[in-house]
């Protein structure tokens, strides 16, 4: 089939590969980028429109999860910097980032909803290209796939990466609330 409909149908398929190879990835994203739930579905719906969308363009010039990984991150940092004009966040450097919990004592720590809750506290408060850089890793790619898709060299990547992961050591191993 050629013409719209052939593409509509390659369209469709690219993207229902996508889905179902990289779902859970666009939903721990869509957290990652968006702490109220409301506006994190939003968001989820905002990747998978654009995701759909993007097929119509996509020549294969690198591969589907990267590709997916690129308009998920474009579309969450679109919309973390038209939050942050609408009403700025006071995001931080990594080196001065507190977040505080009020939900709940060092007792709950090692519950470990808790701890992803506080993760993600942390990272809502990192400045966008950090928390896309954390994101990214957190996913399990590696720094010349998160640089492929930041646009930053995988040196800087490695750098930001090392950084946040010592800022979370301190604020886990030293019992501190993020």
């Amino acid at each position: 089939m050629s013409g719209p409909e052939g593409q509509s149908v390659r369209q469709d398929a690219l993207y229902a590969d996508a889905v179902a190879a990289h779902g859970g990835m666009i939903a721990r994203l869509s957290a990652g980028y968006e702490a109220d739930p409301a506006l994190r579905e939003d968001l989820e719906q905002e990747i998978h429109l654009q995701l759909w969308r993007s097929f119509a363009g996509f020549a294969q010039q690198c591969s589907l999860a990267t590709w997916v990984h690129r308009i998920a991150h474009n579309v969450g940092a679109r919309h973390v910097h038209c939050a942050v004009r609408a009403k700025p966040a006071g995001f931080v450097d990594l080196d001065t980032v507190d977040v505080a919990d009020t939900r709940a004592g060092p007792e709950d720590s090692a519950d470990a909803a808790l701890t992803l809750d506080r993760l993600y506290a942390l990272i809502w408060r990192l400045r966008p290209i950090d928390r896309q850089v954390m994101l990214l890793h957190l996913e399990g790619l590696d720094a010349a796939a998160c640089a492929e898709i930041t646009g930053l060299t995988p040196g800087a990547v490695t750098t930001r990466i090392h950084r946040i992961k010592a800022l979370l050591a301190r604020q886990f191993a030293g019992g501190n609330r993020p």
